[in-house]
């Protein structure tokens, strides 16, 4: 396992919070910089200059109730380090639940902020190979439907969407059994078709991180899952491995692929990947990381079109570390990174 996704805890009522509140911000300049625009940590957050990026900031995340709270309650400490979260840009998972809904009720935030909603589409069957994140549709035809369902939550409005975190790696590692991974590309590449049929949606297929040993083993089945339809791939996402080596990473592997560009998640790799201790499970909330570049779209390499924070920072990854369970909000990690990141 290279990067066990931790999906979202389910929203409920979620969606029309969504609609609620579209008023927030994106990123392309530092923490920093917004906490000066913001001195009282408790502040509402607002959106970034559009001359910053592109990507809208969802006002309801776990980090921004957390500031909310920590606020309310006076601890202006705490809230000026969640604030480092809670007004970035992140990826708005969309599981099996009510996709359509969440899907326009996101894009239709984004919208009216004028702004692009970051998808991160995580219900491939057989999700995760049974591990902390395991689930997903309960077959290929579900599968399609729910996809169906997707496209038709996103509409024309303008999206970027990471497919399918680890499904690919999956099949090359051999964690996915042999007699599921036919299907997978199938549906894959069906996705994929779908998907940048839309008229102002983007679509990057994850490949993985760069601690996978050997990238010439991947490209092949990028192709065989439709990547020369797709708009990039997406590399280190939920993983902790440095910009620089995901950038040497996606262009090795982009230089097998058609010259393909790739988005890198920076939310936690900050201080890089875990080396000490106890490493078999380096990619489940490792202690000592920290929040990476914030989020942009003007990065100074061609080949990359982003830098996203797909995975959120303070949800766990797993029940591993004394975490809760995948997905769940977690405030004394989140904290965790944010202090490391003034380092």
């Amino acid at each position: 396992m290279y990067g066990s996704q931790g999906t979202p805890v389910p929203y409920g009522t979620r969606a029309s919070a969504l609609v609620l509140g579209a008023a927030l911000l994106i990123a392309g300049c530092s923490s920093s910089a917004a906490g000066d625009r913001n001195p009282d940590p408790g502040a509402k957050i607002t959106q970034q200059p559009g001359t910053a990026d592109a990507i809208w900031v969802d006002p309801d995340t776990n980090a921004a109730r957390q500031l909310a709270a920590y606020a309310a309650a006076g601890n202006t400490a705490d809230a000026g380090q969640i604030r480092k979260i809670a007004e970035q840009p992140t990826g708005e998972w969309i599981g099996a639940d009510h996709p359509k809904a969440r899907a326009q009720a996101v894009t239709e935030a984004a919208t009216r902020a004028g702004r692009t909603a970051l998808l991160v589409l995580y219900n491939i069957p057989h999700r995760d190979c049974g591990q902390y994140s395991q689930g997903g549709a309960s077959d290929g035809r579900a599968y399609r439907a729910w996809i169906d369902e997707v496209t038709q939550g996103i509409a024309d409005r303008r999206a970027t969407v990471i497919l399918e975190p680890d499904a690919l790696l999956h099949l090359v590692d051999g964690c996915t059994p042999a007699r599921f991974q036919a299907e997978r590309y199938d549906l894959l590449a069906h996705a994929i078709t779908e998907l940048t049929a839309l008229k102002n949606t983007r679509v990057y297929l994850d490949a993985g991180n760069a601690g996978w040993a050997h990238p010439d083993e991947i490209h092949q089945p990028l192709r065989r899952a439709g990547i020369a339809k797709a708009d990039g791939f997406a590399v280190n996402v939920s993983n902790f491995y440095s910009t620089q080596d995901s950038i040497t990473y996606g262009r090795q592997l982009s230089a097998q692929a058609a010259g393909k560009p790739f988005v890198i998640d920076t939310s936690r790799n900050g201080n890089g990947p875990y080396t000490a201790g106890d490493t078999g499970e380096n990619w489940c909330n490792p202690p000592g990381r920290a929040l990476g570049e914030t989020p942009t779209t003007k990065t100074a390499d061609p080949l990359v079109d982003a830098y996203l924070w797909i995975k959120r920072p303070g949800e766990s990854d797993g029940a591993c570390r004394g975490g809760p369970k995948a997905g769940t909000w977690w405030p004394s990690y989140a904290l965790r990174l944010a202090r490391a990141s003034d380092r």
